[in-house]
Order: C-alpha cells, then sequence, then structure tokens
C-alpha cells in the first residue's frame, strides 16, 4: 500500500510555498486534502489504516463511538468515509449565517451519544473544537478525533481527545508575526476556506 505522503503527492493534496492557514498561522506547506479525496479509493486507502486502529481500541475497550461528525467543510468527506468503514452514522456541523457553528440540516444528537469527529486536517484544533461545543452542547460526547494530516506543531497545546491520524507532518507552523517566510519577504497565498 502507498504511503499516505505519496497519496497527498500524487493527487495534488500537498503544496509547497508560503501559506495563510484558516486557523491564522503561516506555513511552508499546505493540505488541501479535497485533491485526494475527490477520489474514494484513495480516500479508502488513506482512512482505512485509521478505521483499523480505531476498531481495536474499539474492540479493547479503550474507545466507545456511536457516530461520527465532520466540520464542514473539510471533514464532511472524512467523516463520511469513517462512518463507512466503521459501520457508524456519519453527520457534519456547518456555519450559519453569522459564522458560528451549528448542526443543521436536521441532524441530531442524543444526550450520552459518543462521537468521533473527522477532520481532513488538523492544524490547532479550532474547527474541531468549535464541532465539539456545537455537539457537547446538544447533550453528546466527544471521545476522539481523527484526521487525515495532523500538523500540529510541538508547541501546540493538548487536545482533550485521542488522535487519530492518517499521517503526522512536520511542516512550518508560525504565528504571523513570526513568521520565517514573511521575514524573508515571500509573499503568502490563502487557499483554504474559512474567512479570517
Amino acid at each position: 500500500m502507498e504511503t499516505i505522503i505519496n497519496l497527498l503527492r500524487k493527487s495534488g493534496a500537498m503544496l509547497e510555498g508560503h501559506f495563510l492557514l484558516s486557523s491564522g498561522r503561516h506555513s511552508d506547506r499546505y493540505f488541501q486534502c479535497a485533491r485526494l479525496l475527490q477520489y474514494p479509493d484513495k480516500a479508502a486507502a488513506a482512512l482505512g489504516p485509521v478505521a483499523e486502529r480505531i476498531r481495536e481500541d474499539l474492540a479493547s475497550g479503550k474507545l466507545a463511538l456511536d457516530a461520527v461528525a465532520g466540520p464542514a467543510m473539510g471533514g464532511i468527506i472524512v467523516a463520511y468515509e469513517l462512518g463507512r468503514l466503521l459501520g457508524l452514522p456519519a453527520f457534519f456541523t456547518e456555519r450559519d449565517d453569522s459564522g458560528a457553528m451549528s448542526l443543521r440540516r436536521g441532524f441530531e444528537v442524543r444526550p450520552g451519544q459518543r462521537i468521533l469527529i473527522a477532520e481532513d486536517v488538523v492544524t490547532t484544533g479550532k474547527s474541531s473544537g468549535e464541532c465539539a461545543t456545537v455537539l457537547e452542547a446538544l447533550g453528546a460526547k466527544v471521545t476522539a478525533l481523527a484526521c487525515v494530516v495532523d500538523r500540529q506543531s510541538a508547541d501546540a497545546g493538548d487536545l482533550p481527545w485521542p488522535v487519530y491520524p492518517a499521517v503526522k507532518v512536520n511542516a512550518g507552523n508560525w504565528d504571523a508575526g513570526n513568521c520565517e517566510l514573511c521575514k524573508k519577504g515571500l509573499p503568502a497565498v490563502k487557499p483554504g476556506s474559512r474567512k479570517i
């Protein structure tokens, strides 16, 4: 099986340059996982090992899940594919007209329902945290986070859940005022969808 990095490269999902991330941070790499996830076979190849690790932890009692939820946009396909692989319902949260994350389209959660949050890329965990806040306000319990690419920096705060990444990547990840590429005068581009 191909490595996840090879899948990202071959599908054009791993870009190099100077990028303004949705988190507001700057980086020398950008992961446009939609380029990978557009291919169902590549999505299954990338997320199959993640689902297997989750299944092992479910079987051992280390983890419990009832459903998968992904924050829109990047988490929608990841949530669907992990739901399919794990035999669980999958849905998504999305931003309302005010920009706040919300649960819409008739999706519902039950009190005590155990949720796996699914993301394409995790840098700071901001979207995952917003998704978790919505779900927990409705009585659900977030028990884990899964993603295609975990690009958290070493100085990032710990997320409150176990993380199941397809791949952990070390990439430049700077505050805007401390960006090595800005210091070199290189212009940044913002390919993501979130307005900052």
